[in-house]
């Protein structure tokens, strides 16, 4: 998840399509709260981490 919004992040701010570069941020930063998660115990739909 945290990968595929890095790609969407920079796919968006190469081509100036806002909407890609939005949905990427939010999909990284859901990526990293899951994973930090994850990493403290608390596997959130039976994994432990979203890369």
């Amino acid at each position: 998840m945290i990968i595929l919004g890095v790609i969407l992040i920079i796919i968006g701010a190469v081509t100036g399509i806002s909407i890609l570069y939005t949905i990427g941020a939010i999909l990284a930063i859901v990526g990293l709260v899951l994973t930090i998660l994850g990493a403290v115990g608390r596997g959130i739909g039976g994994r432990k981490t979203y890369f």
